[in-house]
């Protein structure tokens, strides 16, 4: 069965982790572009400020307060969106935390607590979005990372999170096919996002979290969960730079393990002292800040994640500029004008490429 989705401002979206970050982003896109809007976080006041700001706007917003790390209170959730728009067209899930430090001086409580959010989180939201779902169709896009593919040192606990959703996902993919579900499953793989991630991370370093290079604006993840409300897909990528990091997993494990310990862990810590606390991870942190407000270079599109969403577009236009470029290499040269490669040249332009974390090349 083909899975049919809705034009976005025809639908209904729940979007977990929705009070900053990557969350806040996409909700204030989508109600921009007409979706009607059930909010979830833990922080109440930036809820209903966010809620407030959307419908003052003409838009439509509803708030649920709710830890996705418990059951209840994401089938309180499900209740809540049904009884105000009577349907759920799109289950993002999005909500998230992290730890900063090395997993044998982490406590187990604490890792016990991220995977309530990250990984429960999910499972909780997936299996009550899909019971929704499969009765009339719609999309569950959930939101894990590049490090779904590839673990990185200082935030193992948070990887094998990921790794654990990209299963789970995997997994309930194949399930809902198989049953022929009119559900689309996706999984977003966001890359260094700059949102107030590390603010809101628990930090167990002598120093302050960093996020390594190179590093994407939250409007990047929220352009491909949107897509994906409208058009299925499997897996997302956003961002080359992460992109790079699973293809070197992929193809050269053991070098990617050495790179890594070689730059990552530096990568991650700011310079000088930093303060070490639970953050967000046992209580609402959420502030209406889309990004860090830290001063770093961040590429505010990708050119990788743009052309995977859109293939057909984006051969053609390589397919028009390569037949550009041989019109210009095959065009007869007039005398007097520097053919050849010595001298200058006229036009040189030299070519500077961004590094990632690992040393690879990384495109915006």
């Amino acid at each position: 069965m083909g899975v049919k989705l809705k034009r976005l401002g025809e639908q209904v979206l729940v979007i977990t982790g929705a009070s900053s970050g990557i969350g806040l982003v996409t909700a204030r896109e989508a109600a921009r572009r007409g979706a009607k809007l059930v909010l979830v976080a833990r922080a109440e006041d930036a809820l209903r400020q966010l809620a407030d700001e959307i419908n003052s706007a003409g838009g439509e917003a509803v708030y649920v307060v709710a830890d996705v790390g418990r059951e209840e209170d994401v089938r309180r959730v499900a209740e809540q969106a049904l009884a105000r728009f009577g349907r759920v067209d799109t289950w993002v899930n999005n909500a998230g935390v992290s730890i900063y430090g090395r997993i044998l001086d982490t406590p187990f409580e604490d890792m016990r607590r991220l995977y309530e959010t990250n990984f429960w989180g999910v499972v909780y939201g997936s299996v009550v979005a899909a019971e929704i779902l499969r009765q009339r169709g719609g999309a569950l896009v959930n939101v894990g990372s590049v490090l779904s593919d590839r673990a990185i040192p200082v935030q193992g606990v948070y990887s094998s999170s990921k790794h654990a959703v990209k299963g789970f996902t995997d997994a309930l993919r194949m399930e809902l096919e198989e049953e022929d579900a009119p559900v689309s499953v996706t999984l977003i793989k966001p890359s260094t996002i700059d949102t107030p991630y590390t603010k809101h991370a628990k930090n167990l370093m002598e120093r302050e979290p960093a996020l390594p290079p190179p590093v994407y604006a939250p409007e990047t993840v929220a352009e491909a969960i949107l897509h994906c409300a409208e058009t299925p897909e499997r897996d997302v990528y956003v961002g080359g730079g992460g992109k790079a990091l699973t293809v070197m997993e992929k193809y050269a494990p053991r070098l990617s393990d050495k790179l890594m310990e070689a730059v990552a862990f530096e990568a991650q810590q700011q310079d000088g002292a930093g303060a070490r606390g639970d953050a967000g991870l046992y209580e609402a942190s959420g502030e209406l800040k889309e990004r860090s407000g830290d001063d770093r270079f961040v590429f505010e599109s990708s050119i990788y994640t743009k052309a995977s969403l859109h293939p057909l577009l984006t051969g053609a236009l390589f397919a028009g500029a390569g037949l550009a470029a041989v019109a210009l290499l095959t065009r007869p040269r007039r005398a007097g004008t520097n053919g050849g490669g010595k001298g200058k040249g006229r036009g040189h332009r030299q070519t500077h490429v961004w590094p990632n974390a690992a040393g690879l090349p990384a495109e915006g």
